[in-house]
């Protein structure tokens, strides 16, 4: 049978030809392999590694990339594949709903303070390194490189709202990290990644790179969320301590959780399903929306009171074993 070309798999063109998807042998999983061949000697593997060992796996507070396998390409001995699990960037799709964002920012403090508490420093905590086990808001699947579309390359994705199907957000790429010793100084020159506004670059004196971790978050906060939509006012004091602009008196990453947390204890537990309002919306886009998002809530009230279910400050994280498995409150 003849078929378009265009409804082939491969007629689909990657944009990171250094990664790609194959099926587990074993339960026939979609994995994801990353092939790995650094200009310069970096330790990405060895820290990504470190961070995903069953030990480490076992601390629900880990948001790092589990890695399920490595191993060394047989014919260059430079080049290194490390398995992982598939993943989605974490805005895609978009945010919906105020609490979505309050959960967003304490899992990505607690990732960002274990990886800390274990001495790595990411180095390029932006938002190309964050992404999500999307599987609680798309159960069928999505494929590897149409991300619109099902596992079938045609058909549209019609995802779930994670206010009702929450995600976990993992952190992935480490070649910019670091790994120091305990007692080590924690002051050091030519580190970071992308983001190129933390104040201390500018200057030729050593930094911390913890607190670099912190800065470059508090910006992921300010321009994915705080610039893009309304409603979000109680993340400005907590942007503004991360971005302190002299790192000797900006937050570490425990400090930085502390004064969130002390932020969403006020924050009305109301407001976890009130639709994120995008700051460039026109009038007629906020009706619009606005009467959806009011119909959509109708639907769940009316499905929450037939079936009696929990309230909505409460819900379990994904229950695949290959993630930690919690039960988080968007705020108490």
């Amino acid at each position: 049978m003849d078929i378009d070309p265009a409804y082939c798999d491969d007629a689909i063109d990657t944009v990171l030809p250094m990664v790609l998807d194959a099926k587990r042998r074993v339960d026939g999983a979609t994995v994801c392999i990353k092939r790995i061949s650094p200009e310069t000697v970096t330790d990405e593997v060895k820290i990504a590694k470190y961070l995903s060992s069953d030990e480490m796996l076992r601390d629900s507070r880990n948001h790092c990339v589990p890695i399920w396998d490595s191993f060394r390409d047989p014919t260059i001995p430079k080049v290194e594949y490390i398995v992982m699990p598939p993943l989605r960037p974490y805005e895609d799709p978009e945010f919906g709903a105020v609490g979505e964002v309050v959960d967003f920012v304490t899992q990505m403090i607690e990732g960002m303070m274990f990886m800390h508490k274990h001495l790595v420093a990411h180095g390029d905590l932006t938002t190309q390194n964050i992404m999500m086990d999307a599987r609680p808001i798309l159960p069928t699947g999505w494929h590897f490189v149409a991300k619109h579309c099902t596992p079938d390359g045609v058909t549209p994705i019609a995802p779930l709202a994670r206010i009702d199907n929450p995600v976990r957000y993992i952190i992935i790429d480490f070649d910019c990290a670091v790994r120091l010793l305990e007692g080590q100084p924690r002051l050091i020159t030519d580190f970071g990644g992308r983001d190129g506004d933390p104040p201390e670059y500018k200057s030729l004196d050593p930094y911390d790179p913890f607190k670099i971790d912190v800065f470059t978050l508090g910006n992921v906060f300010y321009k994915d969320f705080y610039q893009k939509y309304e409603g979000l006012d109680f993340l400005a004091s907590l942007i503004d301590f991360m971005k302190t602009a002299d790192f000797r008196k900006r937050p570490d990453a425990e400090m930085a959780l502390q004064y969130w947390l002390s932020i969403r204890a006020h924050i009305d537990v109301g407001k976890a399903r009130w639709r994120l309002q995008k700051r460039k919306e026109s009038i007629g886009e906020r009706v619009l929306y606005d009467t959806v998002a009011f119909a959509k809530e109708g639907v769940h009230r009316m499905k929450h009171m037939l079936t009696g279910g929990v309230g909505i400050d409460l819900f379990t994280c994904s229950s695949s074993n290959d993630f930690p498995q919690e039960r988080r409150v968007y705020w108490s």
